[in-house]
């Protein structure tokens, strides 16, 4: 009898070690904006199982402010979030405890765009002109002025004004001459299906320092080596799967809602799919420590944040 007692003590120990190491860890990831192409990468990981893949249970919200996620991460309301490289360098220098554990989109995303009809040809023609922007904040005017500066002009030159959400609708009406914050693989097809055609000058091709546009950010020393390794590997397999498989992998990223499947999602998709990080966990230490120079030159930061702080 007492050795029957200890066997089922001995097994049920050996059971519940098991079950501990098996069990899913749980986080919440909360994206910078609604589902959209851009996360394609963490959508396909989602609808694929991927993360479960690698014993994590991952919960995706969208924001009701795109400005809280990087600071929910940071208060430790939220594991993980969608945040942009600008973005996070700007919170780490005003002392947010946060680090960068993946890369989503490996290059800007942001542009200068024209009407393709207009008699803006280069970047030097917009003097005395009208920009408009979403947000008018440090970051925007910063990257403006420095592609007007390439060209010999400077933010004093034009006149840049917020028209909200409607980038694309300002465009295409004539209220503004040009926009900034069109994302190249998005406002350029929005444009084409309101019947317009854009022309696109690029912010990494007209002086200011190339960046990866979207960024996963954690809280600092909150999680380990070993589940961001575990994240990263899901993304990368995802990417993978997206890259091969493009229509594919469209279908499984549209089954995710139900109002993903548009047409202007679908032209996004396939413009979006050269920009995925193709390995989500790779770091470029030096490309952060540029940029960062950058936000310091203009002002935005007062120091340059030490990389070991922030990157992993």
């Amino acid at each position: 009898m007492k050795n029957s007692c200890s066997r089922l003590i001995v097994t049920s120990l050996m059971m519940l070690a098991f079950t501990s190491a098996h069990a899913e860890e749980k986080m919440t990831l909360m994206l910078d904006w609604f589902v959209n192409p851009d996360h394609g990468a963490l959508i396909v990981a989602q609808q694929q199982g991927l993360f479960k893949d690698q014993g994590l249970d991952i919960t995706i919200q969208e924001p009701t402010d795109p400005s809280m996620p990087a600071k929910l991460v940071a208060a430790g309301n939220v594991e993980l979030a969608v945040s942009y490289q600008p973005q996070l360098i700007q919170d780490v220098a005003v002392g947010l405890p946060l680090v960068r554990i993946s890369t989503l989109i490996g290059t800007p995303l942001n542009t200068l765009m024209v009407l393709d009809s207009s008699d803006i040809k280069s970047i030097a023609d917009l003097k005395g002109k009208t920009i408009g922007t979403a947000i008018v904040d440090g970051v925007g005017e910063a990257t403006v002025d420095a592609m007007l500066k390439n060209s010999g002009l400077s933010i004093s030159d034009v006149s840049i004004i917020n028209v909200g959400w409607g980038l694309s609708s300002s465009l295409a009406s004539k209220q503004v001459d040009a926009i900034y914050g069109g994302y190249r693989n998005f406002e350029m097809h929005q444009l084409a299906t309101e019947g317009f055609k854009g022309r696109a000058f690029f912010v990494e091709e007209e002086g200011v320092p190339p960046y990866d546009e979207l960024v996963v950010v954690a809280k600092r020393d909150k999680l380990d080596t070993t589940t961001i390794r575990k994240f990263n590997r899901a993304i990368e397999l995802a990417t993978q799967y997206i890259v091969n498989h493009q229509d594919e992998a469209w279908n499984v990223f549209k089954s995710y809602k139900s109002d993903l499947d548009t047409e202007l999602n679908r032209l996004a998709w396939k413009d979006t799919v050269i920009r995925f990080a193709l390995r989500p966990a790779a770091l470029d230490v030096q490309r952060y420590d540029e940029y960062a120079a950058f936000l310091k030159a203009t002002g935005l930061i007062k120091q340059i944040p030490n990389s070991d702080s922030y990157l992993k």
